[in-house]
């Protein structure tokens, strides 16, 4: 999954916010609040284009050449997906 720095930044944002306003939290420093959130978005999206970069490499090493797009490849990615992410302890 592939999100710009912008439509992060943007994501950290209504979150924050969305907090702040449903009174969940009060923030003692709005811009630290930010940029924990920020940092927190930036590595979920890094780690899961690791992820689905690994997958990718794990189907391509396959013998028998699943074709991207194919409905076994996508059976694959989903189940080779759920295995990482439950090794990283992720899910």
């Amino acid at each position: 999954m592939i999100i710009s720095e912008d439509r992060q930044s943007h994501i950290a944002r209504l979150v924050v916010d969305g907090i702040w306003n449903d009174d969940l939290v009060d923030y003692s420093d709005d811009d630290a609040a930010l940029r924990f959130a920020k940092r927190a978005i930036a590595k979920f999206v890094a780690e899961g284009e690791e992820i689905d970069k690994q997958v990718r490499e794990k189907i391509g090493s396959l013998r028998r050449g699943v074709v991207e797009g194919s409905p076994e490849w996508d059976v694959l990615y989903g189940k080779y997906y759920d295995e990482e992410m439950v090794r990283r302890g992720t899910k």
